[in-house]
């Protein structure tokens, strides 16, 4: 076998069985090589696209995905993507095409520094020297990318590498998942916090947010008192009745204070204290109030579940219930759309184990803490701040669990970035519904004008935040791509179209103008 068909047996063998691909010329002996039956390959229009969906494939999959990018400017277009995920602690394995190495000493027009351009968001670059060591270095990528937290793996194929036959086999390492425990010091510490009935939040991250972690850390809550909260973006929470809910430090400076306010001590979970997302003038960047005391219990690389068990033992609470949400039948909304009665169409339609996908900056600030009380779901935020990040990550998660209904709450500012994500969902016969908040300004930009005391926008101000001249029309721009989608303007209507939209297999679009 050549280099390309030596690569993709090998990611197949250490488990990434999907490649997000945009490709060029340089890449068009891996593209051969994904005719491997074992490899399901996705084509993006863009590769901000691939490595998005990439993104949404690890976090509701745990193991990562790759990507297949043309050369330097191909990693570029999808580097803020990356920087997403690396955010979100989502495993990847991103394949980049290269120039031949004979080729290369005459400068040609793509020619660039891949390695500069990937090292700063990548945990691991390597560029592969031959067809006969690529299966070494693919599984020493696909290692890193599943270690936990999940990691950037970058691998750089050169065009010869690809073509040349692979000459000898080589022996592959074996990925080792193992998390280690913390320390037994570290969890009688936290004992003996929360044994004092000082006011207490725990504060959950990474896959501390779902699964046996969260159960556990209910009964945590409920055996001592404290509250449980996360960071107003995480990666995944499994929430919704019969779950255990977190509470949500709010995004906004002047409110975080407010909630943080009466706490003593901050214990953190696979995440850190909380900080403002920018600097504003005359706030500060660390929310707790002074005097509050951080401690970790759970460090990055280490076993949340583990932790709790330990803890569960040293409170002798491990028999204790863990605090549950419990359903809220929530009636459905009538008349005009705004925040709240979005949040009750959400609560209403959303199916259960259903994935909501939330890139809505304005409207969902205020929306999605009235979804607690629906039926189980998980929800997915942006962690790394770079938007057109919501249409790519629904993509990918959609693709990783086809037999669950994806939900995409997007505002039209953001979905501009990326919306070439529909022509792929049509093509894959994806089950999403994307819902674009149609209000035709950079709304966020608005607030954050008055927040960094900037002071009323004028003309010019307003011209670089309005999106309306000319007005976008979605409708017509999700159906130019084969996605079914229709526009709305009541409560009524909205919860309707979300409603239709989960009985149907396949992808569709609703514009909630605003």
């Amino acid at each position: 076998m050549n280099g390309a068909e030596s690569l993709v047996n090998t990611l197949v063998d250490q488990g990434v069985d999907i490649c997000f691909a945009n490709p060029g010329t340089s890449e068009m002996h891996f593209l051969a090589a994904l005719e491997n039956p074992r490899m399901k390959s996705v084509l993006c229009l863009f590769e901000g696209i691939a490595t998005g969906a990439a993104d949404g494939w690890y976090r509701m999959k745990d193991r990562p995905a790759s990507t297949l990018l043309h050369l330097g400017p191909g990693l570029a277009n999808g580097l803020a993507n990356i920087h997403n995920a690396r955010r979100a602690s989502s495993g990847m394995v991103n394949i980049i095409g290269e120039h031949s190495v004979s080729h290369l000493r005459y400068d040609p027009p793509l020619q660039s520094d891949i390695e500069g351009l990937a090292r700063p968001l990548s945990h691991w670059v390597r560029r592969a020297d031959s067809a006969s060591t690529i299966a070494w270095d693919a599984a020493q990528a696909v290692a890193t990318a599943s270690e936990h937290p999940g990691k950037i793996a970058t691998l750089i194929l050169p065009g010869d590498t690809s073509w040349q036959q692979a000459q000898s086999a080589v022996t592959l390492p074996k990925i080792v998942k193992m998390r280690p425990a913390p320390a037994a010091a570290r969890i009688d510490h936290i004992a003996q916090i929360l044994n004092s009935g000082e006011p207490t939040l725990i504060i959950l991250g990474n896959k501390a947010t779902r699964g046996r972690a969260l159960e556990l850390a209910g009964k945590v809550a409920a055996a001592t008192g404290a509250r449980l909260g996360s960071q107003f973006f995480t990666a995944r929470i499994e929430r919704g009745a019969g779950r255990t809910p977190i509470e949500r430090i709010p995004y906004a400076v002047p409110q975080a204070m407010a909630f943080l306010d009466g706490f003593k001590h901050i214990i953190t979970v696979e995440t850190r204290e909380p900080v403002a997302f920018f600097a504003y003038p005359d706030k500060p960047s660390l929310m707790k109030k002074e005097g509050t005391i951080v401690h970790p219990l759970v460090e990055d690389h280490e076993d949340s579940i583990a932790a709790f068990e330990m803890l569960l033992d040293a409170l002798s609470a491990t028999h204790i219930a863990p605090i549950i949400q419990q359903r809220i039948e929530t009636p459905a909304p009538t008349g005009a759309l705004n925040p709240l009665s979005i949040a009750h169409a959400l609560a209403v339609a959303l199916p259960e184990n259903c994935i909501l996908v939330d890139e809505s900056l304005t409207t969902g600030r205020e929306s999605m803490g009235h979804t607690m009380g629906a039926v189980p779901h998980d929800l997915i935020n942006n962690m790394g701040g770079s938007i057109g990040y919501g249409t790519p990550v629904a993509t990918g998660a959609a693709l990783a669990c086809p037999d669950r209904r994806v939900f995409c709450m997007v505002g039209d500012g953001s979905a501009m970035y990326t919306i070439q994500s529909l022509w792929t969902q049509a093509r894959e016969g994806l089950n999403i519904t994307t819902v674009i908040f149609a209000n035709r300004t950079y709304a966020i930009l608005k607030a954050e004008y008055a927040n960094m005391g900037a002071g009323t926008p004028g003309a010019q101000a307003m011209a670089m935040i309005d999106i309306d001249r000319p007005t976008i029309d979605w409708v017509a721009m999700a159906k130019s791509m084969g996605v079914p989608a229709l526009a709305v303007e009541t409560a009524e209507d909205f919860t309707r179209a979300m409603q239709n939209s989960a009985r149907e297999p396949g992808p569709s679009l609703i514009e909630v103008r605003l």
